[in-house]
Protein backbone atom coordinates (compact mmCIF):
# COMPACT_ATOMS: atom_id res chain seq x y z
CA UNK A 1 0.00 0.00 0.00
CA UNK A 2 1.65 3.41 -1.25
CA UNK A 3 0.17 5.24 1.76
CA UNK A 4 1.87 3.91 4.58
CA UNK A 5 5.40 4.01 1.80
CA UNK A 6 4.54 7.71 1.63
CA UNK A 7 3.72 8.09 5.32
CA UNK A 8 7.18 6.22 6.75
CA UNK A 9 9.26 8.87 4.15
CA UNK A 10 7.26 11.58 5.53
CA UNK A 11 8.11 10.72 9.19
CA UNK A 12 11.59 9.93 8.29
CA UNK A 13 12.08 13.01 6.54
CA UNK A 14 10.37 14.87 9.56
CA UNK A 15 12.49 12.88 11.98
CA UNK A 16 15.87 13.85 10.35
CA UNK A 17 14.23 17.38 10.37
CA UNK A 18 13.48 17.75 14.27
CA UNK A 19 16.56 15.84 14.87
CA UNK A 20 18.82 18.76 12.93
CA UNK A 21 16.38 21.19 14.97
CA UNK A 22 17.15 19.52 18.06
CA UNK A 23 20.77 19.49 17.83
CA UNK A 24 21.26 22.83 16.19
CA UNK A 25 18.47 24.69 17.47
CA UNK A 26 17.40 24.00 20.82
CA UNK A 27 21.07 23.01 21.69
CA UNK A 28 21.24 26.26 23.52
CA UNK A 29 17.76 26.13 24.70
CA UNK A 30 17.00 23.00 26.44
CA UNK A 31 18.10 21.68 29.75
CA UNK A 32 19.98 18.94 28.56
CA UNK A 33 17.36 16.84 30.34
CA UNK A 34 14.81 18.11 27.86
CA UNK A 35 17.37 18.03 24.88
CA UNK A 36 17.81 14.10 25.94
CA UNK A 37 13.47 13.42 25.92
CA UNK A 38 13.32 15.71 22.41
CA UNK A 39 16.20 13.01 21.36
CA UNK A 40 14.16 10.02 22.33
CA UNK A 41 10.94 11.53 20.40
CA UNK A 42 13.79 11.85 17.40
CA UNK A 43 14.39 8.31 17.49
CA UNK A 44 11.53 6.66 18.48
CA UNK A 45 9.93 8.18 15.23
CA UNK A 46 12.47 7.39 13.00
CA UNK A 47 12.36 3.58 14.59
CA UNK A 48 8.43 3.63 13.48
CA UNK A 49 9.21 5.41 10.32
CA UNK A 50 11.25 2.59 9.20
CA UNK A 51 8.52 0.35 10.28
CA UNK A 52 5.65 2.60 8.01
CA UNK A 53 8.07 1.80 5.63
CA UNK A 54 8.19 -2.00 5.83
CA UNK A 55 4.48 -2.19 6.25
CA UNK A 56 4.07 -0.28 3.38
CA UNK A 57 6.36 -3.26 1.29
CA UNK A 58 4.33 -5.92 2.62
CA UNK A 59 1.30 -4.57 2.01
CA UNK A 60 2.37 -5.17 -1.89
CA UNK A 61 2.90 -8.54 -1.42
CA UNK A 62 -0.97 -9.12 0.56
CA UNK A 63 -2.55 -6.18 -0.27
CA UNK A 64 -5.94 -7.94 2.34
CA UNK A 65 -4.42 -8.01 5.17
CA UNK A 66 -6.35 -6.68 8.26
CA UNK A 67 -3.33 -7.08 10.68
CA UNK A 68 -0.37 -5.23 8.61
CA UNK A 69 -2.77 -2.52 8.24
CA UNK A 70 -4.59 -1.54 11.32
CA UNK A 71 -0.12 -2.60 12.57
CA UNK A 72 0.48 1.07 10.38
CA UNK A 73 -2.45 2.86 11.50
CA UNK A 74 -0.95 2.10 15.09
CA UNK A 75 2.76 3.09 14.14
CA UNK A 76 1.06 6.31 13.03
CA UNK A 77 -0.77 7.01 16.19
CA UNK A 78 2.18 6.21 18.42
CA UNK A 79 4.42 8.36 16.56
CA UNK A 80 1.48 11.09 17.03
CA UNK A 81 1.32 9.99 20.85
CA UNK A 82 4.38 9.53 21.42
CA UNK A 83 7.01 11.53 19.93
CA UNK A 84 4.34 14.62 19.46
CA UNK A 85 3.97 14.68 23.56
CA UNK A 86 7.80 14.07 23.83
CA UNK A 87 8.44 17.46 21.70
CA UNK A 88 5.65 19.63 23.40
CA UNK A 89 7.52 18.28 26.75
CA UNK A 90 10.32 19.30 25.88
CA UNK A 91 9.35 22.55 24.38
CA UNK A 92 6.93 23.61 27.17
CA UNK A 93 8.29 21.68 30.00
CA UNK A 94 4.55 20.58 31.30
CA UNK A 95 4.86 18.02 32.99
CA UNK A 96 1.40 16.49 32.25
CA UNK A 97 2.14 16.10 28.85
CA UNK A 98 4.22 12.98 29.44
CA UNK A 99 1.22 10.91 30.49
CA UNK A 100 0.20 10.61 27.04
CA UNK A 101 3.40 9.09 25.82
CA UNK A 102 2.90 5.30 27.24
CA UNK A 103 -0.42 5.35 24.96
CA UNK A 104 1.74 6.29 22.55
CA UNK A 105 4.46 3.21 23.65
CA UNK A 106 1.00 1.38 23.59
CA UNK A 107 0.13 1.57 20.11
CA UNK A 108 3.65 1.13 19.38
CA UNK A 109 3.66 -2.41 20.95
CA UNK A 110 0.55 -3.55 19.94
CA UNK A 111 1.35 -2.40 16.30
CA UNK A 112 4.48 -4.91 16.28
CA UNK A 113 2.45 -7.24 18.32
CA UNK A 114 -0.01 -7.08 14.87
CA UNK A 115 3.10 -7.33 12.39
CA UNK A 116 4.23 -10.74 13.54
CA UNK A 117 0.23 -12.06 13.42
CA UNK A 118 0.08 -10.77 10.05
CA UNK A 119 3.48 -12.18 9.25
CA UNK A 120 1.90 -15.62 10.76
CA UNK A 121 -1.33 -15.67 8.98
CA UNK A 122 -0.85 -13.70 5.50
CA UNK A 123 2.65 -14.49 4.24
Amino acid sequence: MKTFIIIGAINAFLAVALGAFGAHGLKDRLDPYYLDIWKTGVTYQMFHATALLVIGILLGKVAASTFFTWSGWLFLIGIILFSGSLYVLSLTKVGVLGAITPLGGVCFLAGWILMIIGTVKDL
